[in-house]
């Protein structure tokens, strides 16, 4: 009940603080508009304002109502990672090879799928074959391959690909793997000896029991 009456208070001081904010000047002085700010900043910032504020959001209806439009949620971002701020935020998160690989593997997937779509689709199959055709691209790649920018670019790329988390992961697995396989051979030649070994002993010790005879 408490809480029920802090929400109607919040609900009554916002609708206020938007009709003074709205309001022409000559009215705008019956409500003081710094008052009424104040005090619903006052009520939200106590714990029993923050769940109130709570359940409001948790209902179905005020998220709605809240449901921003889209496009300025795009502008919104795009103006936040394109500040300094955002900058510095998202190189600081990059720094972290964690997320680098989880951030990775999120891609992963959509990447793998655009590119599959794109190799079977005859448009763009039929573009890549002319481009790769002309005499003038296979001049041109040609003479990027020998320059030494681009041997030094793919020397880049590789070390780029072996210091990806991805790519080391999956280094580690196969190196696991292979490790265990010659484990395996290993534990079955040495069987396999011990095997033929004991066979020829066998052998022996039939032979020497028929001579004796």
């Amino acid at each position: 009940m408490k809480r029920y009456s802090l929400l109607m208070i919040v609900s009554m001081a916002i609708i206020c603080l938007t009709i003074t904010g709205c309001a022409p000047k000559e009215e705008a002085g019956q409500v003081d508009y710094e008052e009424t700010k104040k005090m619903v900043v006052d009520i939200l910032k106590t714990d029993d304002g923050k769940k109130a504020l709570q359940e409001v959001m948790k209902d179905e209806e005020m998220k709605q109502v809240l449901i921003m439009d889209q496009k300025v949620v795009t502008e919104t971002i795009q103006t936040t990672l394109t500040s300094d701020k955002g900058a510095k935020f998202w190189q600081k998160v990059f720094e972290d090879p964690k997320f680098v690989e989880s951030f990775a593997k999120s891609l992963q997937e959509e990447h793998e799928k655009v590119i599959k779509e794109l190799m079977t689709d005859p448009e763009y199959q039929k573009l890549l074959i002319e481009v790769l055709q002309d005499p003038e691209m296979e001049k041109s790649i040609q003479t990027s391959m020998k320059s030494q920018e681009f041997r030094k670019h793919l020397q880049e790329v590789i070390m780029e690909t072996l210091s990806s988390p991805l790519y080391k992961a999956k280094i580690q697995d196969s190196l696991l793997k292979a490790a265990e396989e010659a484990g395996q051979q290993g534990s079955s030649g040495q069987s396999s000896g011990s095997e033929s070994g004991q066979e020829s002993g066998e052998s022996q010790e039939q032979g020497g029991g028929n001579s004796g005879s």
